[in-house]
């Protein structure tokens, strides 16, 4: 797992910043994290005021280049509400002050920042100057000026998101998420998308590997510009989870991302097609929509309803040539048996590279879902490419696969990018190991099959000590085929 820095001291001002909203009478997670990401906010806009000051003062011109602030807005600032009684504070903030974000886009010049284009709805919903006060304070203690703390305090907020069992679909466990960017090995002139970016997490790790991976390449001016201004893009039809994934970035250094609203799947994808060159994501599954609700280019790469196929079909119009992707998936997408989710798999295998398939345990998305999840890795090539196929079969990663998920000594998750690192000596490792290489005629024999015990050769002891949460996935695969049969059934009848 992704260890936060931060220390105790600072873990407890923003726990009792957290129990302040709850005992202010503002209890949804969500919604304390966006208030308290708006007063980030302002507080950073005061900060780049501040520095923009300082640089007009060393020049000796007294112009301030991209002023946050006007003349007439001095009291809209940070460190000038902060100071206030807590009435006009709270009369201030609430009339003036986010009256100033909504509008904060045209008077940059209608620049569309990302940020700007994310307040345009503020709310501001704290119900007391008391509340306000207490927060604004205990903010205002908080260390700011570095930028691994910023990112580690937001990340620690975010766990609150899960860790009060609310809306924790939004949030893909920090650990499977390094694993995957880690395995991935994104590149300073990378193009990254996450098409459903949530609190934008996978952009967030991404961008820390390129900082620890290639700071030199940082220095250059073309390339740091790209860094901060046109390689992280992001996606959701959620504007709550745009502003936190938002601020997400700007808390972690990048200052400028591509941040925006659309939902994937019911918008043409051609304007962005071919566009990127990595695509990492957890995008959402197990529902469904309409044909018509549908963006008729992905209806021609998959003929279903499913969301977890129509995004497959989204990832591979998005990734441009030589463009590679890390998804999660469900089960159900290795076996399924409709038309749709054989023709997925045969275009992944055939018309793709299909890399790799690293089978998670069961456990993994617990206590939010127990449904048994897997990621894939392929490379947009549209000539095909697959030789051998890498599985590996994850049995723990670092935390126990109850729904408390408490940190274990038994963590598979090192020894897979280790050995995905250096697939040839893989070669010879037999099919009754964690992992091994399947040639792609034994998956084209087993008609796609991409499921890892299609290829497993089982040992008859661990047959007779299989976990419990094994036997239970593997029940739930039987559910998932036999549902899938009555759907295929049901769509022939009619």
């Amino acid at each position: 797992m992704v260890a936060l820095v931060i220390t105790g001291e600072l873990k407890s001002r923003i726990d009792r910043v957290w129990d302040a909203f709850w005992s202010g009478g503002i209890s949804n997670p969500l919604e304390v994290i966006e208030q308290i990401t708006y007063l980030l906010f302002l507080r950073r806009l005061d900060d780049l005021q501040t520095l923009a000051e300082s640089k007009a003062r060393i020049a000796g011109t007294g112009v301030i280049e991209n002023p946050m602030f006007l003349p007439g807005q001095q009291n809209l600032r940070w460190s000038r509400f902060k100071n206030t009684a807590p009435d006009v504070m709270y009369n201030t903030v609430a009339n003036q002050v986010f009256a100033y974000l909504r509008g904060l886009g045209s008077q940059l010049g209608g620049d569309g920042s990302t940020y700007s284009e994310h307040m345009r709805d503020a709310r501001f919903t704290i119900p007391t100057p008391a509340l306000l006060s207490k927060v604004v304070d205990m903010l205002d203690g908080i260390p700011m000026a570095d930028r691994d703390t910023n990112g580690d305090l937001y990340e620690y907020l975010l766990s609150k998101i899960a860790a009060a069992g609310v809306n924790g679909q939004f949030r893909t466990p920090r650990h499977i998420i390094k694993l995957m960017v880690d395995m991935t090995a994104p590149q300073p002139t990378d193009d990254i998308c996450d098409p459903a970016c949530g609190t934008a997490g996978f952009l967030v790790a991404a961008s820390e590997y390129v900082r620890a991976t290639h700071g030199d390449a940082l220095l250059d001016a073309k390339q740091r510009s790209h860094f901060h201004r046109s390689m992280f893009h992001g996606f959701d039809f959620d504007s709550t989870m745009l502003r936190i994934g938002s601020m997400n970035m700007l808390l972690h250094g990048v200052e400028s991302p591509d941040i925006r609203y659309r939902d994937s799947l019911s918008e043409e994808v051609s304007v962005d097609g071919a566009r990127y060159s990595l695509i990492l994501a957890n995008p959402p599954f197990a529902g469904s929509l309409d044909y018509a609700s549908t963006a008729k280019d992905l209806q021609q790469v998959a003929k279903t309803k499913k969301t977890e196929l129509l995004f497959l079909a989204l990832f591979l119009k998005l990734l441009k040539a030589g463009g590679r992707a890390a998804v999660i998936v469900p089960d159900g997408v290795l076996f399924g048996s409709s038309q749709a989710h054989k023709r997925l798999r045969r275009a992944l295998v055939e018309d793709q590279m299909l890399d790799a398939v690293v089978k998670l345990p069961s456990g993994a998305f617990r206590p939010y879902a127990g449904v048994s999840t897997a990621i894939l890795f392929f490379t947009r090539t549209d000539s095909g490419g697959t030789d051998q196929v890498w599985f590996y079969n994850v049995k723990a990663d670092g935390f126990s696969l109850d729904d408390k998920r408490n940190p274990v000594a038994d963590n598979d998750l090192p020894d897979v990018l280790t050995r995905w690192q250096n697939l040839t000596g893989e070669a010879d490792r037999a099919r009754t190991d964690q992992s091994f290489l399947v040639p792609k005629a034994d998956i084209v024999a087993q008609g796609y099959d991409l499921s890892l015990n299609r290829y497993k050769e089982i040992v008859h002891d661990e047959v007779e000590h299989r976990a419990p949460l094994e036997i239970i996935a593997d029940i739930e695969k039987v559910e998932d085929e036999i549902a899938q049969g009555l759907e295929d059934l049901k769509a022939m009848l009619s």
